[in-house]
């Protein structure tokens, strides 16, 4: 059996930044607190806490301050603005490992808001990248996750600007954008009235999810089965795996090594392994020796 980890997947570079920084800080000068799971991955989120990485909520932060902590990390999901506020008055210093891709996307949503749009915004409502977002326009805009939930809950009669969570995938963000781009011109044309009607939509997905997508499919289809290994939380774990197990069928997602089922690779001349952008190298490669063990052992039969 050939085993073969795929060479696109691993960490993205935002994910690589947050943890360089909260390691960093681990080696230089001891525990930390996160607002948060660092990444969507329980496996990574263990070795960073065997390192001294806590967890906390924005609600822990005023007994944080009496605790006499002294600075929290944000993660590369980001923080509505009331997160800062909050820490400013306690005396607690952010250590703002954002994703310059989300901080650049909740620029944006805050400069059309300012503007007067209607913000509509393709993701999911309560994940933390989206939280983030809400808050810079006061909660405000509209959450969609398909052409159906915007067709019922946008007003087509107003300044609209469409953007996406950089996680979610790219079809669907242009099945979306489509839709309210007729609507908006059927208004227009069909309107006896002046109607200030006016849409834009922006890409806001991250190019290290999307990019990755038709490489994933290629190596997808190029092995017997696939294991896709990512954190069940991950947002563009999901998408992936989507894109992986439409590639070959004969693909399963697990969380941890321990969920790997024989029976999956018994007679496999080659399989594969990937992951999320939370994913890390280590957990991969974990994952190749575990599944080259139980083929030397007998577990898995070989082809």
């Amino acid at each position: 059996m050939t085993i073969t980890i795929d060479s696109n997947a691993g960490f993205c570079w935002g994910v690589v930044r947050t943890v360089e920084i909260a390691e960093q800080y681990l080696d230089s000068e001891g525990p930390l607190y996160v607002l948060g799971h660092v990444i969507h991955n329980p496996d990574e989120i263990k070795r960073l806490g065997d390192k001294g990485l806590t967890s906390v909520s924005v609600a822990d932060l005023d007994r944080l301050a009496e605790e006499g902590a002294q600075k929290v990390l944000v993660r590369a999901h980001g923080e509505p603005p009331s997160t800062y506020k909050k820490a400013l008055e306690l005396g607690i210093e952010i250590i703002d490992a954002t994703c310059p891709v989300v901080t650049k996307l909740q620029e944006r949503v805050r400069k059309f808001y300012d503007q007067g749009y209607q913000v509509v915004l393709f993701g999911k409502k309560d994940h933390a990248e989206v939280i983030g977002v809400r808050g810079v326009c006061r909660d405000e805009c509209i959450v969609v996750h398909d052409v159906e939930e915007a067709l019922q809950n946008v007003h087509f009669d107003k300044l609209t600007v469409l953007f996406s969570q950089t996680t979610m995938d790219r079809p669907t963000f242009l099945q979306i954008r489509e839709a309210l781009e007729e609507r908006v011109h059927e208004l227009i044309v069909d309107s006896h009235e002046n109607i200030a009607t006016e849409f834009h939509a922006k890409d806001t997905i991250c190019g290290q999810v999307s990019g990755r997508e038709d490489k994933l499919a290629a190596f997808a289809r190029s092995q017997d089965a696939m294991v896709f290994i990512a954190g069940r939380a991950s947002s563009n774990g999901k998408v992936l795996y989507d894109v992986c197990r439409a590639a070959n069928p004969n693909t399963h997602f697990i969380e941890h090594i321990i969920e790997l089922q024989n029976d999956w690779l018994h007679d496999m001349k080659n399989v594969g392994i990937s992951g999320a952008t939370s994913t890390p190298h280590w957990l991969m490669n974990e994952l190749k020796d575990e599944i080259a063990h139980r083929v030397e052992i007998g577990l898995i039969r070989g082809e």
